[in-house]
């Protein structure tokens, strides 16, 4: 027989007895331990009340010591590259291109032929205006010529007349005579300014002639087209051998140049930041592919768009190289005046209850106080503030626990930069 298993059976009955018979005088045993525990608990705690009531109900917390100090203020926008300048290249007249065509990305100089058109007749036509304008300026002379013959048969006609005017005075002429020389007169008068219109209409002949010349030269002039300004082809240029139509307003589109040196960054700032915004004022971004540049901000709109209550703002960017593509993404930083601002842990902020955002700090009674605060900048260090006094005691443990007013025993921390 082995003795183990029988130990081992008698100790599990033993077990299940006290814990089922007995269990009444197991737990009073039981109790008596705890109950010597909860009696040295409730006199501590009495102890502790008593000092509370001795120091006016006191909450410790731990304060940090702060000291105002200027940091660069900074508005920060998203926004996007844009070109300097982007046009659509538009031929002014119709006809077949007869030059070979650019390819899009190639750079162009400010002048440079884009696309050029097949002349036609349009040589002929100057040749033919210019014809014209030889004949009405041939015309003149002639003209001329017949306005001093008309004027001098007027002079001849005034003498004339005077003279038969003193001798029907003295009885040596009839009325008669004195009223042909008069319609004579009139006769030459009427010569006159008919030379004199001959002239005029010769002299606009000539200006209908110049206006033809200019016409057809300005025709002749528009089948080479150029490029405005130095840039990059955004797309090719007109293919040789097709045909551009200029029946619309616009033109006959020939190619896209766009100006990317410099080149803007255009970002929307909030109504509530545009008042530290200023023309002239530096300004830094970083691009979407990680690339940080740097420029000067040129235009502050002054009209807020309708949709979004924000302001557009410009900054020219130097791009000599071209390496920065007109569309990219950007965060932009632009530089204002310095504020005053405290630099405090994140955690340290905290809501009252009307949901105000700022900290608790101790007030020279010992009290806690809330104070609002403005967020300047976040930083790995800690988070700039603005609107609290100069100096502070700004409650970094504890801020949760007290409201205004209450008597608070503040130890401080070192201030970690």
């Amino acid at each position: 027989m082995r003795i183990i298993p029988l130990i081992i059976a008698i100790a599990v009955s033993a077990f299940m007895y006290f814990f089922i018979i007995e269990r009444d005088r197991l737990l009073a045993f039981a109790a008596t331990d705890s109950t010597e525990e909860e009696t040295t608990a409730i006199e501590d705690e009495a102890s502790d009340a008593s000092k509370d009531d001795v120091n006016n109900n006191v909450v410790r917390v731990v304060a940090l010591k702060s000291q105002a100090r200027v940091i660069d203020s900074a508005v920060v926008v998203r926004g996007e590259t844009e070109a300097e300048r982007q046009i659509d290249v538009m031929a002014e007249t119709s006809g077949q291109v007869i030059s070979e065509p650019l390819r899009k990305g190639a750079f162009v100089e400010a002048g440079q032929m884009l696309c050029e058109i097949d002349p036609g007749t349009r040589g002929a036509s100057l040749a033919e205006a210019k014809a014209r304008l030889a004949e009405a300026r041939a015309g003149v002379p002639s003209a001329a010529a017949r306005v001093e013959e008309a004027n001098a048969r007027l002079e001849e006609a005034r003498i004339n007349d005077n003279a038969a005017e003193k001798l029907s005075a003295g009885g040596f002429a009839s009325d008669t005579r004195v009223a042909a020389t008069q319609a004579s007169v009139r006769a030459a008068e009427a010569t006159v300014a008919a030379a004199l219109s001959g002239l005029e209409s010769a002299q606009a002949a000539i200006q209908s002639a110049e206006a033809g010349v200019a016409a057809a030269q300005k025709e002749i002039d528009r089948l080479t087209v150029s490029a405005p300004f130095a840039g990059l082809l955004e797309t090719d240029t007109a293919e040789f051998g097709s045909l551009l139509q200029s029946n619309g307003p616009n033109g006959a589109h020939c190619a896209t140049i766009i100006e990317l040196d410099p080149i803007k960054l255009v970002g929307f700032v909030p109504e509530t930041e545009v008042s530290r915004v200023s023309v002239g004022a530096l300004s830094g971004a970083r691009l979407a592919s990680g690339q940080e540049v740097s420029g000067q901000v040129t235009f502050l709109s002054r009209a807020a768009d309708p949709a979004t209550r924000t302001f557009r703002v410009e900054i020219a960017v130097p791009n000599p190289d071209l390496t920065i593509r007109d569309g990219q993404t950007a965060e932009i930083i632009i530089g204002s005046e310095g504020a005053q601002a405290h630099l405090v842990p994140q955690s340290a902020l905290t809501l009252n209850d009307e949901g105000q955002l700022g900290v608790r700090i101790v007030t020279e009674a010992k009290e806690a106080k809330f104070m609002p605060v403005t967020v300047q900048r976040d930083t790995i260090d800690g988070i700039w503030i603005s609107g609290l006094p100069e100096q502070a005691d700004v409650i970094v443990i504890g801020q949760e626990y007290v409201i205004t007013g209450v008597p608070v025993e503040a130890s401080y921390q070192e201030h970690n930069e």
